[in-house]
C-alpha cells in the first residue's frame, strides 16, 4: 500500500500478451516487474526511454487504465486501479490521469472545430459548469500553452499547424486539472524546430500548475534536457532508474550505455540512436534470463540462466549481475 505522500504507486506491474493465437502463441511479457512513485509532494518529470518495442507504451496504457495490469499493483492516492468501477469512479481517474498523445492530428476530429472539442472536453468533466465558467476553462488552459481562444476558435485541426495542434492536444488534457500528464513520444510528430517549445511547456506546467508528467519517449536527448528523473526500460523490465544527469553522464548498465554511445550528443536536438545498434525484434523479450545477454560485452553464465534482481548503486537503481551489492528495495 502507497504512503500518504505518494500519488502514483506502481509496484511489480506486469502484463503479457500472447503471439500467433491463445493455443499456439508464445508469451510475450510486455511489462515486466515494473516499479516506480510520484510524489504529491513534489511534481517531476519522469522520463521512461527506450527503444522502439520496449514496453514502454504498454506501460504508458496501464497507467492511463486504458489496459489493467496481470499482476502487481497500480494505485492512484491509494486506490488501485483493479478496484476502479462505474463510470463515475472511471471519469474521476480519467479526470487525475490526462494523456497526450504523439500524433496530434489523431486527437482531434477533422470534422469538428478544434474549440468545439474543448468545450466538449470542458462540459464532459464539468456538466454543472454554467457556460460562462466552461468559457473561462478553455481559455485559461490555451492561455496556458500559448495560444488563445482567438486563434484556435472557429478552426479545423488542418487549419493550425502541427506545433499549435500539439499545443491544443495539451491545453485539452489540462482542462480538466490533473495530477499526472501521460505523453506518450509527444513531439515525434512534430517539426525539429518546435520540438523544444513543447518540451519547455512541460516544465512550465510542472513548475506552474505542480503537475508531474510521465513523458515517454526513445530521445534521449529531450529526456536528458527535460527530466528529474528517467527509467530505462529494456524488454519490459527497468534496467536503470533514478536522477536524469548521474544516470546519462556515467551509466551503468550495459543497455544504458549503449543508448547513450548511440546518441551524437546528449543535448536538445540531437540525433537520438544509431542504426543497427538496437533491436527491435522479439527475440530477447523470449530469452531467458537477462534479456539483454545476447548483445551484452559483459555477459556471464548467470546471465542467461536467471533474470538479475534490482539493485542499488548510489542513489540510483540498476538491474544487473555487475552490481550485486546492495538489493534495492
Amino acid at each position: 500500500m502507497s504512503d500518504a505522500n505518494t500519488l502514483l504507486s506502481v509496484r511489480n506491474a506486469k502484463k503479457s500478451f500472447r503471439l500467433g493465437g491463445v493455443l499456439s502463441g508464445k508469451e510475450i511479457i510486455a511489462v515486466n516487474e515494473v516499479s516506480f512513485s510520484l510524489s504529491k509532494d513534489k511534481p517531476d518529470i519522469l522520463s521512461i526511454i527506450g527503444e522502439s518495442g520496449s514496453g514502454k507504451t504498454t506501460l504508458s496504457r496501464l497507467i492511463l487504465r486504458l489496459l489493467l495490469p496481470d499482476s502487481g499493483h497500480i494505485e492512484l492516492e491509494g486506490k488501485d486501479v483493479n478496484a476502479i468501477h462505474g463510470r463515475r469512479e472511471v471519469l474521476d481517474y480519467m479526470r487525475r490521469v490526462q494523456p497526450i498523445f504523439q500524433n496530434p492530428f489523431e486527437t482531434f476530429n477533422p470534422l469538428n472545430r478544434v474549440d468545439e472539442f474543448l468545450f466538449a472536453t470542458a462540459k464532459n468533466y464539468y456538466p454543472k459548469d454554467k457556460e460562462s465558467l466552461i468559457k473561462q476553462r478553455v481559455e485559461m488552459a490555451l492561455l496556458a500553452v500559448g495560444l488563445s481562444l482567438g486563434e484556435v476558435g472557429g478552426r479545423y485541426p488542418h487549419e493550425l499547424s502541427g506545433g499549435q495542434l500539439q499545443r491544443a492536444s495539451v491545453a485539452r488534457a489540462i482542462i480538466p486539472n490533473p495530477k499526472i500528464l501521460v505523453a506518450d513520444e509527444p513531439v515525434s510528430m512534430v517539426d525539429a524546430s518546435l520540438r523544444m517549445s513543447i518540451v519547455n511547456l512541460f516544465q512550465d506546467l510542472k513548475n506552474k500548475l505542480g503537475t508531474s508528467i510521465i513523458y515517454i519517449t526513445h530521445d534521449l536527448a529531450t529526456a536528458y534536457y527535460i527530466s528529474d528523473r528517467i527509467a530505462i526500460i529494456h524488454k519490459g523490465f527497468f534496467v536503470e532508474q533514478g536522477d536524469t544527469a548521474p544516470i546519462l553522464n556515467n551509466p551503468r548498465h550495459p543497455y544504458t550505455k549503449l543508448l547513450v554511445e548511440s546518441t551524437l550528443d546528449p543535448m536538445p536536438g540531437a540525433t537520438s540512436l544509431a542504426d543497427g545498434k538496437v533491436s527491435t525484434g522479439d527475440e530477447e523479450y523470449l530469452a531467458v534470463g537477462c534479456k539483454f545477454a545476447a548483445r551484452c560485452p559483459h555477459v556471464m553464465d548467470i546471465c542467461r540462466k536467471v533474470q538479475p534482481p534490482e539493485t542499488s548503486v548510489g542513489n540510483w537503481k540498476v538491474r544487473c549481475y555487475l552490481y550485486p551489492e546492495t538489493r534495492a528495495e
